[in-house]
């Protein structure tokens, strides 16, 4: 099979018919074999009717229903696992990404080797207070990442089929996707720009709360990614760093105070009485706590089963 498409959805009955005559309209044109796998993520319209009736009408469609909304990390993450082509497509389900732009991204995965091609909507048709939040996003995550894409969050991806079967999704990590493959391993990542269309039917299902969790999903990333495997290396350098400032602090007062016993003269403030001997104490718990932490996480992570479970590319 060419070319796997997966569409997660909330609540998007009236543009499923139109995406699904897109598609397959798409797909005749250029002779792809595929399959479109939809997942429901708990809709409450009559979304999974639709696509009951597509179904029906086109054996390439399949569909995933989800008993509650789960969020759109852990829709592909299912659709993921379900994939079988070779390629693998991922849109939005509102009309707003257009199935156009598949015969380009999947040339570019199979002619020009790229492990993940992620869309540009250089031109886009969102709210303001969705497209100043999403470049802040896109500036921290490429500062954090190093990975030069200008739009991270773009739903219009294509992925090799190794790497969606390597990857793991959930929270809000959709978001940080081309993070999690290049930590993965997978370092030819790609851009595209693409299509942005104006929302044909429905609202958008864009929240406030959405900033906070893809921002300590995005530092999750991070920190799994650089210090999952040895955790100590992170905490404990803070701890120790953290343990000898307190020291040098402790040391100092110390010092001066001594200095004024042997040189006789009057020291007229105690010891406990300097904001720095609080600074110092501070310091010291601070950095035995982080120490420890990094002690006990290491002890956790010799345990976990995938300690030493490593991606092998290539074996002869």
């Amino acid at each position: 099979m060419n070319i796997s498409i997966i569409i997660p959805l909330y609540n998007e009955e009236e543009s499923l018919p139109e995406l699904i005559s897109w598609i397959n309209k798409v797909m005749l044109a250029h002779q792809y074999t595929y399959e479109v796998i939809m997942i429901d993520d708990g809709s409450t319209d009559s979304s999974w009717k639709v696509i009951n009736q597509l179904k029906a009408e086109n054996s390439s469609v399949r569909g995933i229903k989800f008993r509650r909304n789960y969020g759109k990390s852990a829709a592909l993450n299912v659709g993921f696992e379900a994939a079988n082509g070779e390629v693998v497509i991922t849109m939005d389900a509102d009309l707003q990404d257009s199935p156009d732009e598949i015969p380009v991204l999947y040339k570019r995965i199979k002619e020009e080797g790229y492990d993940l091609v992620s869309g540009w909507k250089k031109k886009r048709y969102d709210p303001i207070t969705k497209t100043i939040p999403t470049k802040l996003f896109n500036a921290a995550t490429r500062k954090m990442s190093g990975i030069h894409l200008n739009d991270f969050n773009c739903g219009l991806k294509a992925y090799r089929k190794d790497v969606i079967k390597t990857i793991e999704v959930y929270g809000e990590m959709h978001r940080y996707i081309p993070v999690i493959a290049k930590w993965a391993g997978f370092k030819k990542i790609g851009e595209q720009v693409v299509e942005h269309r104006a929302r044909k039917y429905g609202v958008t299902k864009f929240g406030l709360s959405r900033f906070i969790n893809g921002f300590l999903d995005l530092l999750s990333i991070f920190f799994v990614g650089k210090f999952g495997k040895r955790p100590m290396h992170f905490f404990g350098a803070i701890g120790v760093l953290s343990f000898f400032l307190g020291m040098i602090m402790t040391l100092w007062i110390i010092g001066v105070k001594l200095y004024h016993v042997w040189a006789h003269i009057p020291y007229k403030r105690e010891i406990t009485e300097q904001p720095l001997f609080y600074l110092a104490l501070v310091a010291i718990i601070l950095g035995s706590q982080m120490f420890l932490a990094g002690f006990v996480a290491e002890l956790v992570t010799r345990n976990a089963p995938e300690r030493n479970a490593y991606l092998i590319e290539s074996e002869i």
